[in-house]
């Protein structure tokens, strides 16, 4: 299967659950090529940008897993080729 460049947006809105985010995003790291976390104590949320290089199946995997976490919301855009 071809591999895709992709972002990927991370809102973590239950800063209680960074750590289950953090254990995804470990489990995935072959996938991930950059991570920016920035903590926006004003609103009390996390947001986590990545760029990512995969296959489809592989970032669908761990955005699934991500997404099935309370108080996480995920987001991401793949290129076509």
């Amino acid at each position: 299967m071809e591999k895709r460049l992709g972002v990927v947006a991370i809102v973590v809105e239950d800063l209680e659950r960074a750590e289950d985010v953090n254990s995804i995003l470990h489990e995935f790291s072959s996938l991930v090529v950059g991570r920016m976390g920035i903590p926006y104590r004003d609103r009390g949320v996390s947001v986590i940008s990545l760029i990512v290089d995969g296959t489809t199946d592989e970032i669908s995997a761990m955005t699934g897993k991500l997404g099935k976490v309370k108080g996480v919301s995920v987001k991401s855009a793949l290129t076509k080729k």
